[in-house]
C-alpha cells in the first residue's frame, strides 16, 4: 500500500530538522566546505604553484583536498543521521582538518611555507565548539603533526625548509590559541548564562510592572512626543471612556478635553507634578497630574488620572468611619438620657392635668427624640455592617416574600405595594440581610416621596433581565416626580436630604451595601414613573439555574 505524502517527507523533514537544531554543526559543515573549496581552487589555478615546493606535486595536493572534501561532505550526511554523537563528530572533524592541513603544509614546504596556520585554525574552531573541553588535546595533536612533519622532511626530504625551532614556535602558538579560545569561550558562555538569566528577570519583572499597573486604581497613561499613548491600564481605559483604546493611539483624540489641559501645563511649566484642575471626560471628572519623561517639551509624558468621585468617596469613607467611632463611644450617653426623655414626655402625655397646648409641646418633643434615636442607630449600623454571607435565592420568589413582609410591618402601605418579574427565574447567589436593608430604604424613600398630586404614593418593584447583556435588573419605581436634576449627584451623598425629618443616610447606605456585594445602584429618571432606582447585579452575583430551577 503506498504511503501518505507526509511518510514520504518523514526523512527529509527530520535530516532538516536536525540541521536547524545544532546550528554548530550546521556552520562548521559549511566552513569546512567553504576552506576546501578555497584551498582546491588555489592549487588548480594558476598552472605553476609558486607556494609548492620545488619537488611536490599540485596534483597530489589536489588530491588530498578531494578526498578532504569526501570527508566533509559524509560528516554533513552524519549531521543529518544524527550519529555518531555531536561531540565525536566536532572531534573526527577536527583531527581529519589537522591531518589534510599538516599534509598541504608539507607539500608547500614544511613550517616555513606559513601554511602551518591552517592546523591553528582547526584548533581554535575545536575549542571553541567544544566549548574549551580538549582544546589542549587539539593543540597537542597540532603540534605532534607539525614536529613529526618536520623530522621527516629532515631525514627523508632535503628540499624542505625550516627549523626545528620554527616548528617549535609553531607547538606554542598552537597551545597559545587553544588556551586562549578556551579562556574566551569560557567567559562567552558565562556572558550568555548571566544574558539569559537577566533576560528571564526583566521578562518577570515587565510582566510584574503590567500587573500592578493594570491593577491600580489609579488611571495611568504614558505618552511618547507625538502625544501617542505607549501604556495605558484599565482604570485609564475606563475614566477615558475609551474600552478599546491600545498603545499608538492619539490621547487627544480620545479624550480632547485633555488637551486644553496639557498645553495649559506646559506653558505653565510647572516643577511640581500636582495639580488641582478638574477635566470633565464624558461623565467622569478626572483630576490629572504630569510628568515630563524628559526636558525637553519634545519628549513624552507621564499622566495620572484620579477619578474625582472615587476621592470623595474614600473621604466620606474616612469621615463616616471615625464618626461611626465616634458615636459608637458615646451612644450610651446619648441613647440613656434619651429614652429618659422619652418615658417622661411618655408619662407626661398620659397625664390628665396637660392642656392641648402642653400635649403639642410633648408631640415635638418625642418626635426630634426619635429622630435623634434614628440618626444614632443609622450611623450605628455603618460602623457594625458586617461582611456580605451570599445564599443562593431566585429573585422573583424572594421578592414576593419580601412585599409580604413590607406589607406587614407598614399596613398603611398595604396595596400599593407592586412586584412585577418575569416569568422565567432569575436565581442569584447574594446577601439577602444586605438586599432586604437595600430594598427597604429605597421603599421607604418611594413611599415618602413618591406622592403627587395628592394621591397616595405607590411603589413597584420590577426584575428581569438586560435584554443586551443578559443581567439581572431589579428596578425601584415611585409615582413621584423624581429627584430634580440639581439633586442627582447629591443623592447618594451622606447627611444629603431634601426632608425636614430625614437623616440623609438612606440612600448612602442602599449604596455602599449595593457595593460590598458587587451590584450597581443608580438613579434612573423618566418614564411614567418618574422615580427609578435601578440594582444591577454583578457576575459574581449571578449563579446559573439548577435543573430544578430551570424546570
Amino acid at each position: 500500500m503506498d504511503q501518505p505524502p507526509a511518510q514520504l517527507a518523514a526523512p527529509g523533514g527530520a535530516a532538516q530538522r536536525a540541521f536547524r537544531a545544532d546550528s554548530a554543526l550546521t556552520w562548521l559543515f559549511l566552513y569546512r566546505l567553504l576552506l576546501a573549496a578555497l584551498l582546491l581552487f588555489l592549487f588548480s589555478y594558476p598552472a605553476e604553484q609558486p607556494w609548492l615546493g620545488s619537488a611536490a606535486d599540485a596534483g597530489v595536493a589536489r588530491v588530498i583536498l578531494g578526498l578532504h572534501g569526501l570527508t566533509i561532505l559524509a560528516g554533513g550526511l552524519l549531521i543529518g543521521a544524527q550519529r555518531p554523537s555531536r561531540a565525536h563528530q566536532i572531534q573526527v572533524a577536527i583531527f581529519l582538518d589537522i591531518t589534510a592541513y599538516t599534509l598541504l603544509m608539507h607539500l608547500a614546504g614544511g613550517v616555513a611555507s606559513g601554511l602551518g596556520l591552517l592546523p591553528a585554525i582547526a584548533v581554535i574552531v575545536g575549542a571553541i565548539l567544544m566549548e574549551g573541553r580538549l582544546s589542549l588535546l587539539f593543540a597537542s595533536l597540532a603540534t605532534l603533526a607539525v614536529m613529526t612533519q618536520q623530522l621527516y622532511s629532515q631525514l627523508y626530504v632535503d628540499t624542505q625548509s625550516g627549523t626545528y625551532t620554527q616548528a617549535g614556535l609553531l607547538g606554542l602558538t598552537y597551545f597559545a590559541v587553544a588556551l586562549l579560545a578556551h579562556v574566551m569561550t569560557r567567559r562567552l558562555r558565562e556572558t550568555e548564562r548571566l544574558a539569559a538569566r537577566r533576560k528571564v528577570d526583566i521578562a518577570d519583572l515587565s510582566r510584574l510592572n503590567e500587573y500592578v499597573i493594570q491593577r491600580m486604581a489609579m488611571g495611568v497613561v504614558a505618552i511618547d512626543g507625538e502625544r501617542r499613548l505607549l501604556l495605558l491600564n484599565n482604570a485609564a481605559r475606563r475614566l477615558l471612556g475609551a474600552p478599546d483604546a491600545q498603545p499608538g493611539d492619539s490621547l487627544f483624540l480620545l479624550a480632547p478635553a485633555l488637551r486644553d489641559w496639557f498645553l495649559a501645563r506646559l506653558r505653565d511649566d510647572a516643577d511640581t507634578d500636582q495639580d488641582d484642575s478638574l477635566v470633565q471626560i464624558g461623565d467622569n471628572e478626572v483630576l490629572p497630574s504630569l510628568t515630563l519623561l524628559g526636558d525637553s517639551r519634545v519628549n513624552g509624558a507621564l499622566i495620572y488620572l484620579r477619578d474625582q468621585r472615587e476621592l470623595v468617596r474614600q473621604a466620606q469613607e474616612m469621615k463616616l468611619a471615625a464618626l461611626g467611632r465616634l458615636t459608637a463611644s458615646i451612644a450610651h450617653n446619648i441613647r440613656n438620657p434619651l429614652s429618659s426623655v422619652t418615658h417622661a414626655a411618655q408619662l407626661l402625655a398620659e397625664s390628665e392635668h396637660i392642656d392641648e397646648a402642653d400635649a403639642n409641646l410633648l408631640g415635638i418633643l418625642r418626635r426630634n427624640a426619635l429622630r435623634i434615636d434614628e440618626t444614632v442607630t443609622s450611623i450605628l449600623d455603618l460602623s457594625r455592617r458586617h461582611a456580605a454571607e451570599r445564599t443562593d435565592i431566585d429573585l422573583a420568589t424572594w421578592l414576593k416574600d419580601f412585599a409580604d413582609e413590607y406589607a406587614d410591618n407598614h399596613p398603611d402601605c398595604a396595596g400599593r405595594l407592586r412586584v412585577v418579574t418575569d416569568a422565567t427565574p432569575l436565581p442569584l447567589r447574594v446577601d439577602v440581610r444586605h438586599l432586604g436593608q437595600i430594598l427597604r430604604n429605597l421603599c421607604d424613600n418611594g413611599f415618602k416621596h413618591g406622592s403627587r398630586g395628592g394621591a397616595p404614593a405607590r411603589v413597584e418593584l420590577r426584575a428581569g433581565r438586560d435584554g443586551r447583556a443578559g443581567m439581572i435588573q431589579l428596578e425601584v419605581r415611585d409615582s413621584g416626580p423624581g429627584v430634580t436634576p440639581d439633586n442627582r449627584r447629591q443623592i447618594f451623598e451622606p447627611f444629603f436630604t431634601t426632608s425636614t425629618s430625614g437623616t440623609g443616610l438612606g440612600l448612602y447606605i442602599a449604596r455602599e451595601l449595593a457595593e460590598a456585594n458587587g451590584m450597581r445602584l443608580e438613579y434612573i429618571g423618566g418614564g411614567p414613573m418618574e422615580g427609578r432606582f435601578r440594582l444591577t447585579f454583578g457576575p459574581n452575583g449571578m449563579r446559573r439555574p439548577t435543573g430544578n430551577a430551570a424546570a
